[in-house]
């Protein structure tokens, strides 16, 4: 598997595709259409390729770039941009994957660009239904994955455990480490105590 799936709604993880998203240098995922038809594959969209050309990858990106925009602006509580708003709707409005029953059980083929229509229709439900007020960004600085919040009280600070909490903690135990007083040995202890 080439791309990760940590969020459990596919359309926070195609977010994911342009990783360290405010660093100096961002690592874009998607760096060519067989990237793309890997992600298409791995998140389970379409069961088969998609056959993507160089097009179909531009699409993607803006696509990408304008459901962040949406969930950015749903995090600070901001109205949507009317553009960023009819680029994702005029996408959800188009054929989208459709599965179909074969004698082997379900299956799903697709163009990009209906996988792109799904992906879409995904960040129109999300947003427009009850799990969008369960949306985070994870709190690691320097992860800048959204996830919905599910645990129970939403508590939930990281987009998963491994690295990102894993790495909270464990910088926390080193600034612990190096502020804590070193303790007296028994040997320096006051006399008679």
């Amino acid at each position: 598997m080439t791309h990760v799936f940590k969020c459990g709604v596919p359309v926070l993880d195609f977010l994911g595709t342009l990783r360290l998203r405010r660093n100096a240098a961002p690592i874009e995922v998607l760096t060519a259409p067989e990237t793309l038809d890997a992600w298409f594959r791995e998140s389970g969209i379409v069961d088969g390729d998609t056959h993507c050309e160089p097009s179909d990858l531009e699409d993607a990106v803006a696509l990408r770039e304008a459901i962040y925009l949406l969930v950015a602006a749903r995090l600070a509580g901001d109205g949507y941009d009317a553009e960023v708003l009819e680029l994702v709707n005029g996408r959800a409005r188009t054929p989208s994957a459709v599965p179909q029953l074969t004698q082997a059980g379900r299956r799903i083929e697709a163009t990009a660009q209906q996988a792109l229509s799904s992906v879409a229709r995904q960040a129109v439900q999300l947003l427009g239904g009850p799990e969008g007020a369960l949306l985070k960004e994870c709190s690691r600085p320097e992860c800048t994955q959204i996830f919905v919040d599910r645990s129970r009280g939403g508590g939930r600070e990281w987009c998963a455990m491994d690295p990102c909490g894993n790495r909270v903690k464990a910088a926390a135990y080193r600034a612990r480490k190096r502020t804590s007083k070193p303790r007296r040995s028994a040997s320096t202890a006051p006399a008679g105590r």
